[in-house]
């Protein structure tokens, strides 16, 4: 972290905080132990550091970590007759240290606190001039819902837009390997001993975890090669002299082609994958036919917008009944480089006969990429050797 002046008076003109992220493959790994151990080094350092938000689980060695740091105690929130405990958000800034570790980046709050998830707060707190130590696991990332479901079995109902990692001036990555987390689950050091057999058979499965470990270094990976690229670009455009007469490179844009219907969701989350990787923006477009939604659609729509708004896509709603020649008109005003479509569904009497949509598309847009992604959950089965 940047040296700076712990000292200014007042929170608002305080510069705004930096954020290190310690994420992980699973629960148990070390992450919270790894938060508290960097706490205790910004302090000999002479920090101002607090303890906003811990979460224990239970484990001695996480709450014997935190000895010495000061604690904001948690405030309690009524909710349908029982009283929860939340982080004290106003209690934080008030306090105004120069560091302040809050565990579980993903959680959801109670209703009736200033907002809905944590890292709306962490948000405040950074906007406030306070440094901010956290943890998410790698499964909580919006954009792998889908790839940790169908690794494990199990979704992720808490998530944070993948923003908030790539916002973050620091990420660490706390590594284990599935033997050793399977053997301090075993040991007792995960869960309490009544959880772990239902853990060994569900989620903390050696192959889960193998997969799991995967995704955690190769989206770790994944960011630090986005940094360095965006910093490679920044000196390039510092050192560039002769821009107006060179000209400029073209960079990708990606145009997904959705519908408002449950299954729609995992196309966007792929679609922003493929556009991180690309590095460039994503448009959302939906054609929609002349007429009155219905109520299903209209949810849909609105739970699309929600997730387009989460992952920072822009979502562009056309009305007509000429798909293709519509796509292509769009693609044009966005100048996209790059079509990402699911596969279409079965045509039935004389719609067999007409060009297939990606077909067209290439027609109207030469130059075009156009891809067609495939539902991995309708994969077949291995057949048995």
């Amino acid at each position: 972290m940047t040296d700076r002046d712990d000292s200014v008076p007042e929170a608002g003109q305080r510069e705004r905080g930096h954020l290190r992220v310690v994420i992980g493959m699973a629960a148990g790994v070390g992450k919270t132990y790894r938060m508290l151990m960097e706490g205790h080094a910004e302090r000999a350092q002479g920090r101002d550091v607090v303890i906003g938000l811990l979460e224990t689980h239970g484990r001695s060695d996480t709450a014997n970590m935190a000895a010495g740091l000061e604690l904001v105690p948690r405030r309690q929130v009524a909710y349908r007759g029982t009283v929860l405990e939340e982080m004290d958000l106003p209690a934080i800034i008030a306090r105004a240290p120069a560091v302040c570790l809050i565990d579980e980046l993903a959680h959801t709050n109670a209703p009736g606190v200033e907002h809905s998830k944590r890292y709306e707060d962490v948000e405040d707190v950074l906007n406030a001039g306070i440094d901010v130590l956290s943890t998410v696991n790698v499964q909580h990332l919006e954009s792998l819902n889908d790839q940790v479901a169908e690794l494990s079995g199990i979704r992720v109902r808490e998530t944070i837009p993948d923003a908030i990692l790539g916002r973050a001036d620091e990420i660490v990555v706390v590594d284990l390997t599935p033997e050793e987390l399977l053997e301090r689950l075993r040991a007792g050091k995960v869960y309490p001993a009544a959880r772990v057999d239902a853990a060994l058979n569900n989620f903390f499965r050696i192959e889960n975890l193998s997969a799991l470990r995967e995704v955690a270094l190769r989206q770790v990976a994944e960011e630090v090669g986005q940094r360095r690229l965006a910093a490679a670009a920044n000196v390039s455009s510092r050192e560039e002299t002769i821009a107006a007469e060179t000209p400029q490179a073209v960079g990708e844009r990606l145009l997904a082609l959705v519908e408002p219907y449950p299954g729609a969701q995992r196309l966007v989350r792929r679609a922003w994958r493929s556009a991180q990787r690309l590095g460039s923006e994503l448009d959302l477009l939906w054609v929609r036919p002349p007429g009155t939604l219905s109520r299903e659609q209209e949810h849909s729509l609105m739970a699309l917008r929600q997730l387009a708004s989460l992952l920072g896509a822009t979502l562009i709603v056309e009305e007509s009944d000429q798909l293709a020649q519509t796509v292509a008109r769009v693609a044009r005003r966005r100048r996209s480089t790059y079509i990402l479509m699911g596969r279409a569904r079965s045509a039935h009497g004389l719609a067999r006969l007409r060009t297939p949509l990606p077909q067209q598309l290439m027609e109207l847009l030469p130059g075009v990429d156009v891809r067609i992604v495939a539902d991995r959950a309708q994969r077949p089965a291995e057949e048995p050797e």
